[in-house]
């Protein structure tokens, strides 16, 4: 059973469920099949050089590694509220001389100005928020924007998460929905624009 971590900022669900699992989220990541469902994401937000992103929930760091190699000159920042994860994203990067900023940070109170970001990206991260805490992610992606700006999220289908949400916050939407092997899921991939 997953335990949820109590903070002074909020609650969250440490990645693998538990911190002392850790060691085993980026190879189970890989086994189930999660780097092909972010190239498909990132494939379909074609973020460019030059562009400001941000990841909300970004874990380890798996998703924006894998867009600081495919397009260098990106400003990149994840922000998660899980410190363990953190450290992992920032070692990555720095191994790899990437230029990404990783910060603690909950998804529904961005440490970022309004209209500052050309493109947000989520990957499983959603499902783990109730639906009050979702709404308040999805207005904090909308709030720090850019106008004509972009939100790109990948999660599994279900959860009351669909296309309606996006528009409740202020989006125009499009979907698409996939099978992928994690957990043998079917997945949703939402694209919005402001």
């Amino acid at each position: 059973m997953t335990k949820l971590r109590h903070t002074p900022e909020g609650d969250y669900l440490p990645g693998m469920g538990r911190h002392w699992l850790m060691p085993l989220y980026d190879p189970l990541s890989r086994l189930l099949g999660a780097r092909r469902l972010h190239r498909r994401l990132l494939d379909a937000a074609d973020v460019r050089a030059g562009q400001r992103v941000l990841e909300i929930g970004c874990g380890t760091g798996n998703l924006l590694t894998e867009l600081a190699r495919r397009t260098p000159g990106i400003d990149a920042v994840g922000i998660d509220p899980d410190r363990a994860a953190l450290d992992r994203g920032r070692r990555k990067a720095a191994r790899r001389a990437l230029p990404i900023r990783y910060e603690y940070a909950f998804a529904g109170d961005l440490p970022l100005p309004d209209a500052s970001v050309d493109v947000v990206l989520s990957s499983l991260m959603l499902h783990h928020l109730d639906e009050p805490g979702r709404d308040r992610a999805l207005r904090e992606a909308r709030r720090v924007l850019a106008p004509g700006g972009r939100l790109h999220v990948l999660d599994f289908a279900g959860h009351d998460l669909n296309p309606d949400v996006l528009t409740a916050a202020g989006f125009r939407t499009a979907a698409e929905t996939g099978r992928g092997r994690l957990h043998r899921m079917t997945y949703l991939l939402l694209h919005a624009a402001t």
